[in-house]
């Protein structure tokens, strides 16, 4: 026996909600968060020289119906981004080895928190 599915009425309310967000200012804000970004890697990162610290930097990129936030570093030492390094440790020229330090996750996880919080209430104003 075949489905049937029947439909009455409009999606008005579901045409208004997607429009709604499709007009948000959320996405405007991840310009803003990549900098609040960059500002809590560079105060967490570990300062020797301050070079580390002082190369954090963002892009933000649009691809159709997804937004991506990037951040990066530009410190490359040696061949290898420093920042890395310092997070997840390294061998060292003479056969010892330095443990990493994890200071990018709890750095950034706040400014991912106030992303997720800002998309959630624009949804739920919409």
């Amino acid at each position: 026996m075949p489905i049937e599915f029947t439909q009455t009425g409009d999606f008005k309310k579901t045409e208004k909600f997607l429009k709604a967000l499709s007009d948000a200012d959320l996405f405007k804000r991840l310009e803003q968060f990549g900098s609040v970004g960059v500002a809590a890697l560079s105060s967490a990162t570990p300062r020797e020289s301050g070079a580390t610290a002082a190369s954090w930097g963002y892009k933000v990129t649009n691809s159709g119906s997804r937004w991506t936030i990037v951040f990066t570093n530009s410190h490359i030492v040696g061949g290898a981004p420093l920042a890395i390094l310092l997070q997840y440790g390294h061998g060292t020229g003479t056969g010892g080895y330095v443990q990493g330090r994890d200071y990018i996750n709890p750095a950034i996880a706040p400014v991912f928190d106030k992303i997720a919080d800002e998309a959630w209430k624009a949804v739920i104003s919409a």
